[in-house]
């Protein structure tokens, strides 16, 4: 399989975005440029990162709106769901529980896990909530392969190693930890608090260059 580079990755559910939208829109075949317009990515740029779903277009009349998603969703992978274990069932865990757009791109939680053992039995959007002294044992018998933390930050290297030993190899993080793993598994960090250093300072920039 082909390595696609990391920031075509992180396009390529932007042209899909588009795509749906035209497609709702009963547009059967799309250009790069009007792709370019709703995504406000340059129209080469498209080119080149669709190049990689093995799509051909047409030239001049563009790429077959149907056959361009179900390239993209392959490339993403978004058409083979993939079962996932989430430990830590607070405020973003259940967030991310009831969000229904993950289905749809290939994820499904299929059991929660969190060290309070009031929680422990307990269901959440249909999903089971277990007490961690259940994880290992499950993550064995149901050879899960993508695990979701959203644990406080000091307890997120503890459970990031329970995650590895019991055969993980892929970490959504969502704390501020960096984490210490072996090589063969892919850690995504999801850095709020980075985010919201730029959104606040951009804002603040934006108002001090009103003011004056």
């Amino acid at each position: 399989m082909e390595a696609i580079p990391l920031l075509t990755l992180k396009r390529l559910p932007q042209y899909l975005e588009a795509l749906n939208r035209l497609q709702k829109a009963g547009l059967k075949m799309v250009p790069a440029t009007k792709i370019a317009v709703f995504t406000d990515v340059h129209m080469t740029q498209v080119r080149k990162d669709l190049a990689y779903t093995g799509v051909v277009g047409t030239p001049k009349i563009g790429h077959n709106v149907d056959e361009l998603i179900l390239a993209i969703e392959q490339c993403l992978n978004w058409n083979d769901i993939s079962s996932c274990f989430l430990v830590g069932v607070g405020h973003l865990g259940k967030a991310l529980m009831g969000y229904s757009e993950l289905n749809k791109k290939g994820m499904r939680i299929i059991a929660a896990f969190d060290a309070n053992p009031e929680l422990a039995g307990t269901y959440y959007q249909g999903i089971q909530v277990h007490s961690m002294s259940k994880f290992s044992n499950l993550l064995s018998r149901l050879h899960v392969h993508i695990g979701i933390l959203t644990v406080p930050a000091e307890a997120a290297q503890e459970i990031a190693d329970e995650m590895v030993a019991g055969g993980i190899i892929a970490i959504w993080n969502f704390t501020p930890t960096r984490l210490q793993v072996p090589g063969h598994v892919i850690v995504e960090n999801i850095d709020m608090s980075s985010s919201l250093a730029v959104l606040s300072r951009r804002v603040a920039e934006r108002l001090y260059h009103t003011k004056n």
